[in-house]
């Protein structure tokens, strides 16, 4: 990888299962260099289980060079007592990405599934099988956590891209016409 290489971790937070996904923006598309889960037994105590995937995510990061992180917004879940888990182990991921001075997007469900699939309600089936043909994989990143993640890495550069195409556009506007 260049030393200019955007690097981003996209992550689907949970405390059973932390998916994960770290693509390279490339010329063309985006190459995915590693997918994975962190996953922590559920008889384990609560706060072995954050430090857990603390580590995990410091350690992808370290080990892939990531410049950038995207995450999944927490969701008012029905179960508020999973909802607070997810929202502890987000936190963890939040605080491995500012220790290691990661820039962080944050994304909706919705804004995912519309930049990936173009379609705000997509099922976890179509996410994945997005994802496997925007990479241009042999199959969809598994179990569904990793290919949520991937979605994000992917949503966050196709955001930024955008972003910064609209900012490059009114730098070249003249001033009256803004």
């Amino acid at each position: 990888m260049s030393a200019s290489a955007r690097v981003v971790l996209g992550v689907d937070p949970g405390t059973a299962i932390l998916g994960l996904g770290v693509l390279v923006e490339g010329t063309n598309r985006p190459r995915l260099v590693y997918c994975g889960a962190l996953t922590t037994p559920a008889g384990q105590p609560h706060p072995l289980r954050l430090l857990s995937l603390f580590e995990g995510v410091c350690d992808v990061i370290r080990t892939y060079g990531v410049t950038e992180m995207a995450i999944e917004q927490l969701f008012f879940a029905r179960n508020v007592r999973t909802a607070l888990a997810v929202g502890e182990a987000r936190g963890v991921v939040v605080l491995a990405a500012a220790q290691a001075g990661l820039a962080i997007g944050e994304y909706t469900p919705l804004q995912i599934k519309q930049a990936v699939g173009g379609y705000g309600r997509a099922t976890k089936d179509q996410v994945g099988e997005m994802v496997r043909l925007v990479l241009g994989l042999d199959a969809a990143p598994s179990p569904d956590d990793v290919a949520d993640a991937v979605a994000v890495g992917l949503c966050h550069l196709s955001w930024t891209q955008y972003s910064r195409a609209i900012a490059a556009a009114e730098q070249r506007q003249p001033e009256g016409d803004r």
